[in-house]
C-alpha cells in the first residue's frame, strides 16, 4: 500500500518550533537556549533570530548548532525590528506548534512536557494559552505570575465564542503556543513597527476558532533593568494606533460577533489610553495629536451598544469619546507630577556645591574631553592612550586628565589636569561634553543631556563583576551599593569591548542602554605597534638584565584575603626555574601604595604606572586568575596559570568560565610543578602553544592596534561604524617582539 507524502511529512514535523530574537540580548542568550535544551520534552527545534553573521548573538549561537543539530539560526537585520525577527524564525519553522521566546526569557523546567500533554488532552487547537512569570532582574524581588484571564468553559478545546474576554491582546505573543498550520492557512504574520504584539495578538483572536488555556507557568520572563524597549519614549509609540487600527478593521472585515468584538475593543483602547496617561511615553508634541487621532478611531470602531467599564478606566474611556483632551490630562495629573532629575547630589562643601549647580546651568563646551584612570591614580590604561591618539586625529579637542594629589607627576608633559575635589574638577565635570574613565566617576557627576559619557572598561572579566558579585557574600560586602553603581551605569552612553566574550559578560553586570562598542581596548594598542627597541627601552628602564628570561608575575586581588599575600616563594622559583630567570613582580593596583623589597632576581614592579610597558618587557608571563593574561596574550608570548587555590577562587569569588578547561597555557597547581615547567621548557612548548592559539582567537578578536583610532573616530569625530578602519585578523597581526626569543 502506497503510502501518503504529506501523512511522512507530518511524521517528521517536530511538535514545537521554539523562536528565540536575540537582539541586544546576547549575554543572556545562552540562559535562554539552555533552559530550551535542557527540556525533559525532546522533540521541537531550536531557532535562534540573529541581528546577522558577525553578530554576538551568532557566536553564541553557533557554538550551540555545533553541539546540537537541533538549533538552526537564521538572520534579521536589528533595523527591521521584533516582528521581522519573528517572522523570520516562522519563516523557517517547520513544527506542529509555534512558540516564542525573547532572547533574555528561559522556558521553566518540564514546560515542554507540560503543553504536550496538554495538547494531547485538547487535541488540535488553534492557541493555546498559558501563564508566565515576569521576574524582576535584581535576584531576590518578588516573582509575579500572569496569563490568561478564567474560563468558565467546560471542555477543554473550546470556541472563541464560549470566553470572548480571551484575547491576545493584554497577553505577550510568548504567552501561547500557536498551531503553525493555523497561522500559515490565515496569512498570519507579526505587522511592522512596534508595540507588534498588540498586532499579533488582536489578528490572532480574530482568526482563531478553537482555543484552549493552560493553567501553568511555562515562561519566566526576565524585566529589563532598563525597562523594556517598547516603553521608551518618542514617534514609534504611535504605532500604537496602526496596531490598533489594523486588528480593528480586520475584525470588522471578518464580521467578528458583537460578543467578542466588545471585549476586543476594550481591551485594544486600555493600551491605548495606558500610553496617553503615560507623561513620559510620547514627546510632548504628539500627545494631543495621538489623544486625537485616538479619538477618531475610538468613534469610527465603537461597536454598537458598547458599553463602557467602571471605574477610573471608564472616566478615561468617555473622555477620550469626547475629545476631552485637557480633562483627561488633568485626571492623568498625578502621573506627571514626577521629579525627573530628583534632588542634586551632595558634592563636597557648600560652596563648591553651589559652584557646581551654577555651571550646570551653562552650556555645555563642545570641544572638551575629561579623562580618569583608576579613580584618579594617574596617566594610564584606555583613557591615557585615547588622550594620545585624539591629539593626534582631533586636535580641536581640548583635554583635562583628573588625577588625584600627589600624582601631578605622572602626566606627560603638556597635558592639563584637575586635581580631584578641587573647583575646577566640577568645573570641567559640568561643563564637558565628553567624558572617559575607565572605572566610574563620582556618584555626585550628573549626566547632562547632550554629553557622551565613554566607559573603557580596564581588562576582560574572568572573576563575577558588577551586579554578578551579588550572590557572593565576601565580595557584595565590599562591593557597596549595587543601586548606587547601577545609577553609574545609567550614565554610560558607549561601553568599550575588547571581544564577544566582554560584551555578553558586561550586558549581564552592568545592565544598561548604553551601546556596546567591540573596537577593542586602547592601552593593548601597544602590543601591536611597538618595535623590538621600545621593548629593550623598557627593560633597561626597569633593571632587567642583559640576556635575562624575564618572567612576569602578576597575582590578582582575593576578596577573602586582608592585604598582598604573593602566594609564591619567588626566591624558591628563580632557583628551581634556572639560573638565567629573574621575575618581574607586579601586585594588583590595589596594592601599588608601598614597595616590597625583591632583592636578588625579583623586581617589584608593582608601581610603575604602565601595565603595558612591563608586559612588553616580559618574556613570559605567571599569573592566577588577573585580567592581565587576556592583555598579554596580545603578544602571543608564553603564559601560565598558577591555580593553587582555584576551588576557593571560584567559590568566594565568582567566575564567568572555567580558565581550567579553556587556559592560555599550561595549568601548575603547585611550586613544584611551576618550577618544572621553566626547567624543562615545556611552558613555551607545543602543547603550550596550541592552548596559547586558542585562547587568543577567542579573547583577542579586536585587540589589533587600532582600538583607538577606531573609538576617536566614531565618539569624538561621530563617524558612523561602516568608516572606521575594520578589525585586522588574529593571523595578519604582528606582535611586538620579545627580547629574549622563547621557541614553542
Amino acid at each position: 500500500m502506497a503510502q501518503n507524502p504529506d501523512n511522512d511529512e507530518k511524521s517528521r514535523m517536530p511538535r514545537f518550533s521554539i523562536i528565540v530574537p536575540s537582539h541586544g540580548v546576547a549575554g543572556r542568550l545562552s540562559q535562554a537556549l539552555d533552559s530550551v535544551l535542557a527540556q525533559s520534552f525532546g522533540d521541537f527545534e531550536l531557532i535562534p533570530v540573529c541581528d546577522g553573521p558577525d553578530a554576538p548573538a551568532a557566536d553564541v549561537a553557533a557554538g550551540y548548532t555545533r553541539r546540537d543539530s537541533r538549533v538552526s539560526p537564521v538572520h534579521s537585520p536589528p533595523s527591521a525590528g521584533l516582528g521581522a525577527a519573528r517572522n523570520a524564525g516562522m519563516r523557517a519553522a517547520s513544527g506542529a506548534y509555534l512558540l516564542f521566546l525573547d532572547g533574555d526569557d528561559v522556558l521553566v523546567p518540564g514546560a515542554l512536557t507540560a503543553l504536550a500533554d496538554r495538547l494531547g488532552e485538547t487535541g488540535d487547537v488553534d492557541v493555546l494559552y498559558f501563564e508566565h512569570e515576569r521576574t524582576p532582574w535584581w535576584e531576590g524581588k518578588p516573582v509575579t505570575t500572569a496569563g490568561p484571564p478564567p474560563v468558565t468553559a467546560p471542555a477543554p478545546a473550546f470556541s472563541p465564542d464560549e470566553a470572548p474576554r480571551l484575547t491576545g491582546v493584554p497577553l505577550p505573543a510568548w504567552s501561547a503556543a500557536y498551531r503553525r498550520s493555523f497561522v500559515t492557512g490565515h496569512g498570519l504574520a507579526f505587522p511592522d513597527g512596534h508595540r507588534t504584539d498588540v498586532g499579533w495578538g488582536g489578528l490572532v483572536t480574530v482568526a482563531a476558532e478553537r482555543i484552549a488555556v493552560l493553567r501553568r507557568v511555562v515562561v519566566r520572563h526576565l524585566l529589563r533593568r532598563q525597562g523594556s524597549r517598547l516603553e521608551l519614549a518618542g514617534e514609534h509609540q504611535l504605532d500604537l494606533l496602526d496596531q490598533t487600527e489594523r486588528v480593528l478593521v480586520r475584525a470588522a472585515e471578518e464580521g467578528l460577533p458583537a460578543q467578542r468584538f466588545a471585549p476586543l475593543f476594550e481591551q485594544l483602547f486600555d493600551a491605548v489610553l495606558a500610553s496617553a496617561a503615560h507623561p513620559g511615553r510620547l514627546p510632548a508634541r504628539r500627545r494631543r495629536a495621538f489623544f486625537r487621532r485616538a479619538r477618531r478611531l475610538y468613534r469610527c470602531h465603537r461597536p454598537a451598544g458598547f458599553r463602557v467599564p467602571g471605574g477610573r478606566c471608564g472616566a478615561r474611556h468617555r473622555l477620550l469619546a469626547a475629545g476631552a483632551y485637557t480633562a483627561f490630562r488633568a485626571l492623568c495629573a498625578a502621573d506627571r507630577l514626577r521629579v525627573p532629575g530628583g534632588r542634586l547630589p551632595r558634592a563636597g562643601g557648600r560652596l563648591t556645591r553651589l559652584a557646581y549647580r551654577w555651571h550646570l546651568h551653562r552650556p555645555l563646551d563642545p570641544n572638551l574631553v575629561v579623562y580618569c584612570a583608576y579613580w584618579g591614580r594617574g596617566y594610564a590604561c584606555s583613557p591615557a592612550a585615547l588622550h594620545a591618539k585624539a591629539r593626534e586625529l582631533a586636535p580641536h579637542l581640548r583635554a583635562v586628565f583628573l588625577v588625584e594629589p600627589g600624582q601631578e607627576h605622572t602626566l606627560p608633559e603638556g597635558v592639563d589636569h584637575a586635581l580631584i575635589g578641587s573647583r575646577r574638577y566640577w568645573k570641567v565635570l559640568a561643563r564637558a561634553t565628553y567624558l572617559v574613565n575607565n572605572a566610574n566617576f563620582a556618584d555626585a557627576v550628573v549626566k547632562r543631556p547632550g554629553s557622551v559619557h565613554l566607559q573603557t572598561q580596564h581588562g576582560t572579566p574572568l572573576k563575577t563583576m558588577g551586579c554578578d558579585q551579588s550572590t557572593y557574600p565576601v565580595v557584595a560586602a565590599r562591593s557597596g551599593s549595587f543601586a548606587k553603581l547601577l545609577r553609574r551605569v545609567d550614565r554610560w552612553d558607549y561601553n568599550l569591548s575588547s571581544n564577544r566574550h566582554s560584551t555578553e559578560m558586561w550586558e549581564r553586570a552592568f545592565p544598561g542602554a548604553y551601546e556596546p562598542l567591540e573596537y577593542g581596548y586602547p592601552r593593548n594598542d601597544v602590543y601591536c605597534t611597538a618595535r623590538a627597541e621600545d621593548v629593550a627601552r623598557v627593560r633597561r628602564r626597569l633593571g632587567v638584565p642583559e640576556g635575562s628570561t624575564a618572567v612576569l608575575y602578576a597575582p590578582t586581588h582575593r576578596d577573602h584575603h586582608t592585604g598582598f599575600e604573593p602566594g609564591l616563594d619567588l626566591e624558591a622559583f628563580c632557583a628551581a626555574a634556572g639560573e638565567d630567570v629573574v621575575v618581574l613582580l607586579r601586585a594588583h593596583y590595589f596594592y601599588d601604595r608601598g614597595g616590597r623589597n625583591g632583592g636578588g632576581r625579583i623586581i617589584d614592579v608593582t608601581a610603575h604606572r604602565s601595565s603595558e610597558d612591563v608586559c612588553l618587557a616580559a618574556d613570559a608571563l605567571i599569573t592566577d586568575y588577573s585580567s592581565i593574561m587576556f592583555d598579554y596574550a596580545n603578544l602571543d608570548r608564553p603564559i601560565v596559570i598558577y591555580a593553587d587555590d582555584w576551588e576557593v577562587y571560584r567559590e568566594t569569588r565568582g567566575v564567568c568560565f572555567d580558565l581550567m578547561q579553556a587556559p592560555p597555557g599550561p595549568v601548575a597547581r603547585t611550586p613544584e610543578e611551576l618550577a618544572r615547567l621553566f626547567r624543562d621548557g615545556s611552558y613555551a612548548g607545543p602543547g603550550a602553544a596550541r592552548l596559547r592559539a586558542r585562547f587568543r582567537e577567542r579573547f583577542c578578536q579586536f585587540d589589533d592596534g587600532r582600538a583607538a583610532e577606531r573609538v576617536v573616530r566614531r565618539v569624538f569625530l561621530g563617524e558612523p561604524p561602516e568608516q572606521l578602519p575594520p578589525v585586522i585578523p588574529l593571523a595578519e597581526r604582528i606582535p611586538a617582539p620579545a627580547a629574549i626569543l622563547v621557541r614553542s
